[in-house]
């Protein structure tokens, strides 16, 4: 009698199939598996790379042949530095007018540092970015670059006293820069260059600290090379605090693509991941023709950006 079943069972599943089978059985819905099989069609456009360009990394002598390159390479985000900002903005947004491109962020040009050890030379840094981020508000900026302190701002206060005192400070401009529509994007340096903020992650837990829509961090593939593990961590620890990128050659801080292996995919992964909306801005020297390592820095990072 048992064989019997098992017979009259088999020739059940045969006759309906595998997908009918486990449907009659309760496991799945019948039209599971085809569904599953069938190719399941994009409803969603992914991250797109917006590449920027430091205004002295642009080929052209004028600021409006600067700007003429940018729009023939199909660069829409310039980056102009901080110093004497307020009395450029005038002639900025004349030279931006009818033109795709947009002010990224504001490369520094504040004065003094937020863990000096002296209260003056800790007012002259807020004053000066105060200065600053009402000038990047006037541009549509979306934020000031900003170095707590690197290692020739001596006497700095130690570690844990100078975390406290920057949190504090950083609360101030965090509020300045919301009214102004801009924020404030701390940046991680490599070990060279300062000795207090060089990981992406503890950029990061300073924002989270901080609280403030208006303080924001940023990573740099220059600097990550020599300080971060994997570029693919060091931007998932920014998350939602990561609001500005900065590319270079890995090994000498030149046009990405003159270093031999220069490689930017698994960094480029993981921007895809958090949904970065921002700009990649060139912050790097050359030895060669602009005109010629540009328009192939682009080409490249274009190509690794597709095959992230």
């Amino acid at each position: 009698m048992a064989n019997s079943n098992n017979d009259t069972r088999r020739d059940f599943l045969k006759k309906i199939g595998v997908g009918g089978a486990m449907a009659a059985l309760g496991t799945i819905p019948a039209l599971s598996l085809a569904a599953d099989a069938a190719p399941k069609k994009r409803t969603q456009k992914g991250p797109v790379l917006n590449l920027g360009l430091q205004e002295s990394v642009a080929p052209g002598q004028t600021l409006t042949e600067k700007l003429d390159f940018m729009e023939a390479n199909g660069v829409y985000g310039l980056e102009i530095g901080g110093g004497k900002l307020a009395s450029r903005v005038t002639e900025i947004q004349k030279a931006l007018q009818n033109r795709q491109i947009k002010v990224t962020a504001i490369c520094a040009g504040f004065q003094g540092w937020l863990i000096a050890t002296n209260e003056a030379d800790r007012k002259k840094c807020i004053d000066s970015s105060k200065e600053i981020l009402a000038a990047a508000g006037a541009l549509g900026s979306y934020g000031m670059i900003l170095v707590p302190g690197f290692n020739g701002q001596q006497p700095s206060l130690p570690f844990v006293e100078a975390r406290e005192i920057l949190i504090e400070q950083l609360k101030e401009l965090g509020e300045f820069a919301v009214k102004n529509n801009t924020t404030i994007i701390l940046e991680p340096l490599n070990r060279r260059e300062a000795w207090f903020l060089r990981m992406v992650a503890d950029a990061a837990s300073i924002c989270r600290d901080v609280d403030s829509p208006g303080v924001t961090c940023m990573g740099d593939f220059w600097h990550m090379t020599w300080e971060e593990t994997d570029d693919m961590g060091a931007f998932l620890s920014g998350q939602k605090y990561l609001n500005h990128v900065h590319v270079a050659s890995r090994k000498t801080r030149r046009m990405p693509g003159e270093d031999e292996g220069d490689n930017y995919i698994t960094g480029f992964k993981a921007l895809k991941m958090i949904n970065y909306k921002h700009y990649v801005s060139f912050e790097c020297g050359t030895k060669n023709d602009k005109n010629i390592v540009v328009p192939a820095a682009l080409k490249l990072l274009r190509e690794q950006w597709d095959l992230a």
